[in-house]
Order: C-alpha cells, then sequence, then structure tokens
C-alpha cells in the first residue's frame, strides 16, 4: 500500500514513530508538510495553507516515488483535512490530535471529519467531543525504547543531582496549553515540606531517543496541560515505571487507572498533595504493566485495521503474501 501523509509537523515524535512502525509491516509512505516554521510566539497563516492544496495536488499526480497511485491519504491534524479532501479519487483517512477538536480548530475537524473515510481520534473524550463516528486509537509507545533503568545511572547520564526530588515536565515552558506556569505553581507549594529540595526540571528540543534517560531520572511526571488528546509523555513514563501526577485531561484518567503510586487531580491543592504523597513514596510505579495495553505495536495494529477498510482489502495477507514470493536472483 502506498499512502500520502499530510502534517503540519513533520517531525512529531510520535507521526514519525507510527509511519516508522507501519513501513515494518509494508506500508509505503510519502510525507508532505504544510509549509512554514512555527515556534510558541509564531504560527501558520491561512496563505500557508491554501498552498498546501497544490503540494498535495501535485503529489497526487506525480504518485509514489515507486510508480503507480497512492492507495490512501492519511490527513493528521484537523487543519490539513480540507486539502486531503479537494480530491475525491483516494480514500481520506483523518487522524485528529487533541486541540484540533478541543479547540478553536474544532468546526473545520468536525465538517471535514463526516467526510473522511475514517477517522481516527486519541480518546473517548476527544470522540464525544466530535459527536461522529470515529476509531479511538491513542498512539502507541515504544516499550523497546523505553524501559526502566536504575535511576542513579540515569541521573549521571543527564547530569541531575541526586540529593533533590526532581520533578519532570517535558515541555518547553512557553508552550501555553500545557501551563507550565500552573507546574511552576505546583511544584514551588511542595518545595520546602519534605527533607530533600523539590526541583522542576523541563527537557524539550532533545532527540527522542534521549527522553528514556529523564524519565528514569526524574522522581515524579507532572502534566498540567489545559487540553490534551492522549499525552505521550504520560505513556512514556508508564513505561519507564514513572510515577505520574496529572490533571483529568484526555484519556490520563484511563490510563492511570491501575497505576501506582500515580495521582490524577483537578484543583492546586490536589496536585500538591498528590505530588506530594508520590516523592516521598520513594518508589517507581507499576506503570510499564498497564503501558502494555497502548504498546506502538498493538497501535499499529489497530491503525492497519482502519487503513484496510479505507480501501477494502486485507492489509495483513497481502504483507504476509509479499513476504512468502521468492526473491530475484541477485543481479
Amino acid at each position: 500500500m502506498d499512502v500520502l501523509t499530510l502534517t503540519n509537523a513533520a517531525d512529531a515524535p510520535f507521526l514519525n514513530q507510527q509511519v516508522a512502525a507501519l513501513e515494518r509491516r509494508g506500508v509505503r509512505f510519502d510525507t508532505r508538510c504544510v509549509a512554514g516554521e512555527i515556534s510558541t510566539e509564531t504560527s501558520r497563516g491561512p496563505f500557508e495553507y491554501l498552498r498546501f492544496v497544490r503540494t498535495v495536488r501535485d503529489a497526487l499526480r506525480t504518485g509514489p516515488p515507486g510508480g503507480g497511485e497512492f492507495d490512501l491519504i492519511h490527513a493528521h491534524y484537523g487543519l490539513t483535512a480540507p486539502m486531503a479532501l479537494c480530491q475525491r479519487q483516494v480514500p481520506v483517512v483523518l487522524s485528529l490530535w487533541g486541540s484540533d477538536v478541543h479547540g478553536p480548530v474544532k468546526p473545520v475537524s468536525q465538517a471535514c471529519a463526516s467526510l473522511c473515510d475514517a477517522v481516527i481520534v486519541m480518546s473517548e473524550a476527544m470522540a464525544d467531543e466530535l459527536g461522529q463516528s470515529c476509531h479511538v486509537i491513542p498512539d502507541g509507545v515504544d516499550l523497546d525504547t523505553f524501559t526502566p533503568e536504575p535511576q542513579a545511572q540515569a541521573r549521571e547520564r543527564v547530569g541531575w543531582p541526586t540529593d533533590e526530588y526532581t520533578v519532570f515536565f517535558p515541555y518547553a515552558p512557553g508552550r501555553s496549553v500545557k501551563d507550565y506556569p500552573r507546574a511552576r505553581r505546583v511544584t514551588d507549594a511542595v518545595d520546602g515540606t519534605l527533607e530533600k529540595p523539590v526541583t522542576l526540571r523541563t527537557v524539550s528540543g532533545v532527540p527522542h531517543e534521549r527522553m528514556p534517560d529523564y524519565m528514569n531520572a526524574a522522581d515524579a511526571l507532572l502534566l498540567t496541560s489545559k487540553s490534551e488528546g492522549s499525552p505521550n509523555a504520560v505513556k512514556e513514563a508508564m513505561a519507564c515505571n514513572l510515577p505520574v501526577v496529572a490533571v483529568d485531561v484526555g484519556d490520563v484518567r484511563e490510563r492511570l487507572a491501575d497505576v501506582s503510586p500515580s495521582q490524577v487531580c483537578a484543583t492546586d491543592a490536589e496536585l500538591v498533595a498528590a505530588l506530594r504523597d508520590v516523592l516521598t513514596a520513594e518508589s517507581r510505579s507499576n506503570g510499564r504493566e498497564a503501558a502494555a495495553a497502548v504498546s506502538l505495536e498493538r497501535i499499529t495494529d489497530s491503525v492497519l485495521e482502519v487503513y484496510a477498510q479505507a480501501v477494502d482489502c486485507d492489509l495483513h495477507a497481502d504483507h504476509e503474501a509479499s513476504l512468502e514470493q521468492p526473491q530475484s536472483p541477485a543481479q
């Protein structure tokens, strides 16, 4: 199968992770990204998205790198959906990420979702908010990359001191939706009440494969986001057995239902109390057991099923048949 991927965040680790896992199952991808740079201060405007229509049409006219035609368009994020729907000869799967359902982009996502052949959302809350038929498939976590390691070794690798409680905030402080000021406020309220200092440490912009070092070095992950779909940081922390203290957003409550020590909270007071409890417990969680439900392999299976339904074929059988074909002799 040849898939044309449309996105406005080609460097998103969870997107690239999913693409790589699907490629290992025999799916071929050609990815096109909306032009323009984005940061905490700037964002793309209507002009960049309008120009993207031509990019998509050119890709469809040229076809996949190996020749032939695309079997499917997979549009990631609600604002890329109109460009995918500018044609009707190729089935469209739309993946919504969270802010495109809970934020100002919601009207675009809702209008386009009803025209797509399949829609993927990350949580039941997103499905309820969208109000349409969809597949609930959170992003998967790579259990081979995110795995528990001794905390002392991890701290040595990242250079964090051993005489503090370290609270991990895996986002840039300038990303307003992640609500760093609230994380700072909660951590400051706990600092000074325990035997060791409590330090909030932010990490962003590092290679994704280095994140397990920080997860294993920390004592707790603190999530204070204003909205989420299915936050990858929580699932990755679970895979490393890092305790999590989080607000009730996205599918966090479902993911942490059987994880201890970890807590889901509503108010600042609850967050402060939960963070204090988790830190003083001084133990890792049992999160890895629960993370198995959202392993990358299981999620890849689910996405393949959506692809197969959208194009009306059995991808599993096709892939197995291709593996059984005799190989051409070396030239």
